[in-house]
């Protein structure tokens, strides 16, 4: 089994962003590895033919080299209501296949469709995405992310939200947030009220 996997969104067979995938695994692989040769995605893979129509989730499972790629059509789970879980302990810094802590998180979730992760009273991730809040006309996102993904980077490179610490008590400063992943841009979320956060 893989230690990594890596999530492309494809649409009507064209991968989006696949330079920041490559820098992610790039450079989960040298913190793993050290000496490794860097992967080239654009050589990795190619969308089969019954995956070249609508939205596809690509999965791609790795460790010092490309082991499977998988394809699946893609369908937006709709989250309409959050609950803050805390873990102080928590490590999820590359996105390992093993996400046995984020399950056991997401569980507690209750009645709500997803989970808000604290880690030592400040906000980071969901338990399949990054997040922004919505503060006036400007989008901010947690400073201290389980994982930086790979959207939450390149919006950041294009200076269209800014990283900063949000503690808990400090939630009533936002109106509305986004989840925000490979899979789901930012201009085709819904924004969902922070009073939806319990």
């Amino acid at each position: 089994m893989s230690r990594f996997f890596e999530t492309v969104c494809i649409k009507n067979g064209i991968p989006q962003h696949l330079e920041w995938h490559e820098r992610r695994m790039n450079l989960a692989r040298r913190e793993f590895f050290r000496e490794v040769k860097p992967i080239v995605l654009e050589e990795a893979f190619a969308v089969p033919g019954e995956f070249l129509t609508g939205v596809v989730r690509c999965n791609i499972h790795y460790d010092k080299e490309i082991k499977q790629v998988s394809y699946k059509k893609y369908e937006k789970q709709v989250i309409r209501s959050l609950k803050l879980v805390c873990d102080p302990d928590i490590d999820y810094h590359l996105k390992f296949t093993d996400r046995s802590v984020l399950e056991s998180l997401f569980k507690l979730r209750g009645a709500c469709d997803e989970v808000v992760i604290v880690k030592n009273g400040f906000i980071t991730d969901t338990s399949v995405s990054n997040l922004i809040f919505l503060c006036g006309n400007s989008w901010f996102t947690p400073a201290t992310p389980l994982l930086e993904g790979t959207c939450r980077n390149r919006l950041l490179f294009e200076g269209r939200i800014t990283a900063r610490d949000i503690r808990v008590k400090e939630l009533n400063l936002f109106t509305d947030c986004k989840l925000i992943n490979a899979m789901r841009d930012p201009d085709e979320e819904s924004a969902i009220p922070v009073s939806a956060i319990i």
